[in-house]
């Protein structure tokens, strides 16, 4: 999840919780709870008798059409969940682990869900991943049903209930990563079960013509880029900012921009270990670091390795959530 999801579903109204005295049992909250609507895109559907197929792929629910001719999927909240849990992690997985992801997407949509706008959710990482059907498995399915209505609460309103990949060893607080009031939920643990990761240690080596091309506004009245630094540094490690050295002086840039300008999949993290290239004339720079995504929440990985070690599911979401409940809707 980006952070512009994040964003949308209101850390302040979260915090605020329980002034706002909103329970999660508001109507208002969870009006869209029994259907949920996906927004699909532009485009033709066609009705089929168990749901209906569009671009190709096939649906559980009906399919209803907004006035510009995007498409909008309606089905039930955990059939939706039958499709997104297997696709946000692997269904090879501890059934603990896929349940623990199954309730913070369970929660991200209700947290976010709104009667007041037209749909709920989009079908890609910028909320979660959903691909209909074919993105479902027994194991998913399993998981879902296993923790059916089960939510992550907090000062009687619905938990930010954020995910990544891998944290490298620590996950992110949120107020670090985009800024913000802290949740105390939020505030980013120790991480010692995600080692098994690909992502959990990486090396990369980023060509300095790419980054000057990316940053060639903020770099011209410094001529070309000579180097990468690192300056400061969060409470888990993460870099909050990178220096550019040029020929006429260094730059600094904000760390969550240079790793979306560059790439996030080229900077998998922020949680940097090592630089080098900073020499008279590099071609490249070579990069050092660990995790996959923001590191905020719920860490993947993680959650498979205390899975393993025996952890339930309400172990891991505790872990990662300190101070939540699990509550049921």
């Amino acid at each position: 999840m980006k952070r512009a999801a994040f964003i949308t579903a209101s850390l302040a109204a979260a915090c605020a919780g329980a002034a706002r005295a909103q329970s999660i049992y508001d109507p208002a909250v969870t009006a869209n709870r029994e259907e949920l609507r996906v927004l699909l895109g532009r485009g033709v559907f066609s009705a089929e008798s168990d749901g209906f197929s569009f671009e190709g792929r096939h649906y559980r629910g009906i399919a209803t059409q907004l006035p510009d001719g995007s498409v909008v999927n309606r089905l039930p909240l955990e059939e939706y969940l039958y499709s997104v849990v297997p696709r946000e992690m692997s269904p090879a997985w501890p059934i603990a682990a896929l349940q623990a992801q199954a309730v913070c997407a369970r929660t991200y949509v209700l947290a976010r869900s709104n009667p007041n706008r037209a749909y709920d959710v989009t079908p890609s990482e910028l909320d979660q991943v959903y691909t209909g059907i074919a993105g479902e498995s027994p194991a998913g399915r399993a998981a879902v049903d296993a923790s059916a209505g089960t939510v992550l609460s907090y000062a009687g309103t619905y938990a930010q209930a954020l995910y990544s990949s891998c944290c490298g060893g620590h996950t992110e607080a949120s107020s670090d990563a985009w800024g913000g009031a802290q949740l105390p939920y939020l505030s980013g643990v120790l991480c010692a079960t995600c080692t098994g990761s690909p992502y959990y240690r990486w090396q990369r080596e980023l060509e300095v013509r790419a980054i000057e091309q990316a940053f060639a506004m903020e770099l011209e009245p410094y001529g070309a880029l000579r180097g990468l630094a690192e300056g400061e540094r969060d409470a888990s490690g993460r870099a909050r900012t990178f220096l550019l050295e040029a020929d006429r002086g260094s730059v600094p840039v904000k760390a969550s921009s240079f790793r979306l300008r560059v790439g996030p999949r080229v900077v998998p993290s922020l949680l940097l270990t090592k630089i080098e290239g900073a020499t008279e004339a590099p071609e490249r720079i070579a990069i050092e670091g660990g995790g996959l995504g923001h590191g905020v929440g719920l860490c993947q990985w993680g959650a498979r390795g205390l899975a393993l070690n025996g952890a339930s599911f309400g172990d891991i979401l505790r872990f990662y959530f300190p101070g939540t409940l699990l509550e049921h809707v």
